[in-house]
């Protein structure tokens, strides 16, 4: 038996390789296995090569794995894509339709099914996917029973012989690898493992979920990948606590509404990814000059301009820090894995009230929709913390209430449209305590000085999670996906290596930061973009950077461990 094996299967799109991966991870989920998966798809609705990479493992992994065990593949070209990913022995379980072919110099199995055969006989050619997932069952001796409880769970809806249909597909399926399993070489069974409590999901659903419980009952939004299924989610969610969510015509209108509405004291959010930030930039610079809470998920792509819609990056960093003209107070955070996507949400949402300004919700396409098992979440531990917003009658003259009042924080307090005595004036224009236009040179100064104290020395709590010792040989920095990958490189090397997950990018929390950064022989920065941005923002804060270097990929794959783990042999 083995502890985790990784099983893609591929195909063109549209051909039911997602439903596929779906079924088969869904019910290993059920069963107890961790899982961590990786689609690979086109930018288009149909056609083209797709895959989906699921690693299932008997302990916790947040990876994709270095090599592939099993491969189904319903065409050839996802034979010759993916087949050198396998490791030696690996197994093909391909459709004869296409009399399959490998490479000779490949040491793998190949072995037909007659996935598309078998489907016909039940009625139709699209439950070939049903033929795969029970040959795949029994490869892995998996208990097929499983698997019908989970036909009955996702086609009991469609009537009983909808459901039979699929099942009898599934089962000849497992008979016909259950009668050829003597001439297979290999092991492929999975040790056994208790059933838990346990979540299986997207990163997009535990953001959505996160806000759902941090009290939004507004959002606006435009549809880009890989930001569309947080919009879907609150869609058929939020309506269910009288929250509405609308589909702009385009970014600007849904991050001015956004703004609107927070203004209004709603609870209000977007979500997009790189182009649809571009377009939202000067409205970021409208919030922060308002002072008015807003928070924004921005699911990074690869770029720049249409880029790489579907592949995985982060090269918005700089973007999300320095993109607005002019200077405001703004918050960049970045959850360590799905876990952290649903507790960080809410607290992007505290931070927006408590400081009155932009918080950006950092994610990447891995984090967003490589679909993962995690710990149950548990709403009852977030806090709600609205700031100093005002929602009772204020006691006063006719006079403007001071919005802007300078203070020591920089917060003032806010009072919500129809307080009576909180009437003020808002405006992008620099203004003065009440909100009325003034360009003068002191009260520009002024004001500015206010919005920018806000976030002086702001450090959330746990700004990064930490796994080490202060001193250290190596510290390896990373954020969002590229924690995982991070993590299970340095378990594989016997040295004193320190790892640190971003979790608040912007403002540097650099006072936090400094024992584990001047405790380090050397620290390497990890990260999926060009430039190193991550790496570049750190040195900008941290004067001894000379021991500093970094790791950087940038072609659209998600970081494997044993890139990093080759990266750190040839550094120590």
């Amino acid at each position: 038996m083995i502890s985790q094996l990784s099983w893609k299967v591929g195909g063109q799109q549209g051909e039911g390789i997602e439903s596929t991966g779906e079924i088969f991870s869904t019910t290993l989920n059920r069963m107890g296995y961790y899982l961590y998966s990786y689609r690979h798809f086109s930018s288009r609705i149909k056609g083209g090569h797709t895959n989906n990479n699921i690693r299932i493992s008997t302990k916790e992994v947040r990876s994709i794995s270095d090599h592939t065990n099993i491969l189904v593949a319903f065409d050839q070209e996802t034979i010759d894509i993916n087949a050198s990913e396998l490791i030696d022995g690996g197994v093909i379980l391909a459709d004869e339709k296409f009399k399959p072919e490998v490479k000779e110099d490949l040491n793998v199995q190949l072995i037909a099914v007659p996935f598309t055969e078998i489907a016909n006989e039940h009625g139709s050619k699209l439950m070939k996917n049903m033929v795969a997932v029970g040959a795949s069952a029994s490869l892995m001796h998996l208990d097929i029973e499983k698997f019908t409880d989970m036909i009955y769970t996702m086609f009991a809806r469609k009537g009983q012989e909808i459901v039979d249909n699929n099942i009898n597909a599934l089962k000849d399926g497992f008979n016909y690898i259950e009668e050829r399993l003597d001439q297979i070489d290999g092991d492929f069974e999975l040790e056994k493992v208790e059933t838990r409590d346990s979540l299986y999901l997207i990163g997009n659903d535990a953001i959505g979920f996160g806000a759902l419980n941090a009290g939004v009952r507004f959002m606006a939004a435009y549809p880009i990948t890989p930001a569309s299924d947080i919009m879907e989610y609150m869609i058929e969610h939020l309506p269910k606590v009288d929250g509405t969510v609308i589909q702009t015509e385009d970014e600007i209108s849904a991050v001015t509404m956004a703004i609107g509405s927070n203004y209004a004291g709603a609870r209000s959010f977007t979500s997009s990814s790189g182009p649809g930030l571009s377009l939202m930039m000067e409205s970021i610079g409208l919030s922060g000059m308002t002072e008015t809470p807003l928070v924004i998920v921005d699911t990074m792509r690869g770029g720049p301009s249409t880029g790489l819609p579907t592949k995985q990056e982060q090269s918005d960093l700089m973007q999300m820090i320095y993109g607005t003209h002019g200077e405001i107070p703004k918050i960049i955070l970045a959850p360590t894995d799905v876990e952290d996507a649903f507790y960080l949400t809410t607290e992007a949402f505290n931070l927006a009230d408590e400081y009155q300004v932009p918080v950006i919700l950092l994610s990447d396409l891995q984090m967003s929709l490589g679909k993962q098992s995690s710990n149950p979440f548990y709403p009852s531990k977030v806090v709600i913390n609205r700031g100093q917003m005002i929602t009772e009658d204020i006691d006063g003259d006719e006079s403007y209430f001071e919005r802007f009042k300078v203070t020591e924080s920089g917060i003032s307090a806010r009072p919500i449209p129809g307080v009576k005595g909180g009437i003020h004036h808002v405006t992008g224009v620099e203004h003065n305590p009440n909100g009325t236009p003034n360009e003068s040179a002191v009260n520009r100064k002024t004001q500015m000085d206010k919005r920018m104290r806000k976030l002086e020395g702001l450090t959330i709590d746990a700004p990064f999670k930490i796994n080490g010792d202060v001193d250290s040989e190596l510290l390896v920095i990373s954020f969002l996906s590229g924690n995982g990958p991070v993590d299970e490189a340095v378990e594989r090397i016997d040295k004193n290596i320190t790892t640190i997950h971003m979790r608040q990018l912007f403002p540097v929390p650099i006072e936090a930061l400094q024992p584990y950064l001047d405790g380090a022989k050397e620290i390497l920065v990890v990260e999926q973009n060009y430039t190193g941005q991550l790496y570049n923002i750190i040195k900008m804060n941290y004067p001894h950077h000379g021991k500093m270097s970094q790791f950087n990929k940038y072609d659209g794959t998600p970081l494997k461990p044993v890139e990093i783990e080759r990266h750190l042999n040839e550094l120590l």
